[in-house]
C-alpha cells in the first residue's frame, strides 16, 4: 500500500513503499504538493483561458500592425498559474505595467510590456525607425501619454477577446514603471500569467497579462470546456442569421399600386388618341392593391405625400396571390 506523510513546511509526501506483486518488488515516485501553494484553476479552465487569450493576440497583431505600419506577430506563449509575488519577481526592470479593470469583475489586473516591446513602440509611434537603444531612459510626461494611448485601445482586443465567456467593460487605472510598487493582490494569490511573445520589425520580447484568481473567481464556471464550446457555437451561429439578415435587408424587391385593371380590342387600342378615357374595372372607392414582387401583399388608397403621388397601406393581406 502507498504511505503518505508531510514535512515540517507543509507538503505531502508519497512514501516510495515497495509493492509486491507476483513476487516482484516494485517502487513508486514521490509525489510532492505544496498546500500552502495550492493550484486553483483547473487545467480545463486553464485551456479555455489559452483559447480567449489566442483571439485576443490575433487582435493585438491586427491593432499593433495597423498602428505601427510595421510587421507584427503576437502569440499566446504560455498560459500558467502561480503565485503573485512569483510573477511580479519574474517582471523584466523597465516594463511598463497598465493597471486595469475590467467590470463587471471585481478586481485590478495588469498588463505588462517589457522595455524592448515599449520602445520599440515608442519609438514607432514618434515618428522613428523603431530602433532600441541599448540604455533605457526614463520616460517622459508625453511618452507616457502615448503609452497610455496604447495601452487603452489595446484594452479593446481584450474585451473582444473575452466577450465569448463575459461582456467585460476595460478601463485603464494606472501606469507604473516600477513593479515592486504594485500590490493588486496579497503575495501569495494565485494568479493567471498569460505569455504573449511579441515580435516588432526586427525586436522581440514577450508581454505578460495577470489575471488574479479573485477577479476570474465569479467567470471559472464559465471557464469549462463544454460551456465555452458553447457558446461559441451559438455565438457562430447568430453571426450567421445577423449576416443573413443583413443579405436579406439590402435584397431589392418590385413594388406596384395597380389603381384597376380594363380590356378592349387590339382595334380599340390601335385607334387610341389623346382625351380618350380607358374605362377600369374598379370603382374610385375601391383599395388600391399592392403587389411585392408579383404577389398581393397590400390594400392601399391614393394620395399626395410632399408633392408627389403616394399610396397609403390600408390593410396587409394574409397571404400572397400570384398575379393574375
Amino acid at each position: 500500500m502507498n504511505n503518505f506523510h508531510s514535512t515540517s513546511n507543509g507538503e505531502l509526501l508519497r512514501s516510495p513503499v515497495a509493492i509486491k506483486q507476483d513476487g516482484v518488488r516494485t517502487g513508486k515516485k514521490v509525489t510532492t504538493y505544496d498546500f500552502k501553494n495550492a493550484m486553483r484553476f483547473s487545467q480545463d479552465q486553464i485551456r479555455t483561458l489559452t483559447r480567449i487569450h489566442e483571439n485576443c493576440a490575433r487582435l493585438l497583431t491586427s491593432y499593433f500592425s495597423t498602428q505601427l505600419r510595421t510587421f507584427v506577430q503576437i502569440s499566446v506563449s504560455e498560459v500558467v498559474q502561480c503565485t503573485y509575488e512569483e510573477f511580479i519577481q519574474n517582471v523584466e526592470k523597465k516594463s511598463i505595467l497598465g493597471i486595469f479593470k475590467a467590470p463587471p469583475l471585481e478586481g485590478n489586473m495588469v498588463m505588462v510590456v517589457p522595455p524592448t516591446i515599449s520602445y520599440t513602440m515608442l519609438d514607432r509611434l514618434l515618428g522613428g525607425q523603431g530602433k532600441v537603444a541599448a540604455h533605457h531612459p526614463d520616460l517622459t510626461e508625453i511618452e507616457i501619454g502615448v503609452i497610455r494611448r496604447v495601452f487603452m485601445r489595446a484594452l479593446n482586443s481584450f474585451q473582444e477577446a473575452w466577450d465569448s465567456v463575459e461582456k467585460v467593460i476595460p478601463e485603464l487605472t494606472e501606469i507604473e514603471v516600477n513593479p515592486q510598487f504594485l500590490t493588486m493582490v496579497p503575495p501569495n494569490e494565485t494568479v493567471i500569467s498569460v505569455s504573449l511573445h511579441t515580435i516588432i520589425g526586427e525586436e522581440a520580447g514577450t508581454m505578460h497579462i495577470c489575471l488574479p484568481h479573485v477577479v476570474l473567481e465569479q467567470v471559472l464556471p464559465k471557464l469549462s470546456a463544454r460551456h465555452w464550446l458553447a457558446t461559441q457555437k451559438k455565438a457562430a451561429e447568430s453571426h450567421e442569421v445577423e449576416v443573413l439578415e443583413r443579405k436579406l435587408q439590402r435584397t431589392k424587391l418590385e413594388v406596384k399600386a395597380i389603381l384597376g385593371q380594363s380590356s378592349i380590342d387590339i382595334s380599340e387600342f390601335l385607334q387610341l388618341k389623346k382625351d380618350d378615357v380607358i374605362r377600369l374595372n374598379e370603382t374610385f372607392q375601391a383599395p388600391i392593391t399592392v403587389f411585392v414582387d408579383q404577389k398581393r401583399k397590400f390594400f392601399a388608397q391614393p394620395g399626395i405625400s410632399k408633392g408627389r403621388v403616394a399610396v397609403q397601406v390600408t390593410d396587409v393581406m394574409d397571404e400572397g396571390d400570384d398575379f393574375e
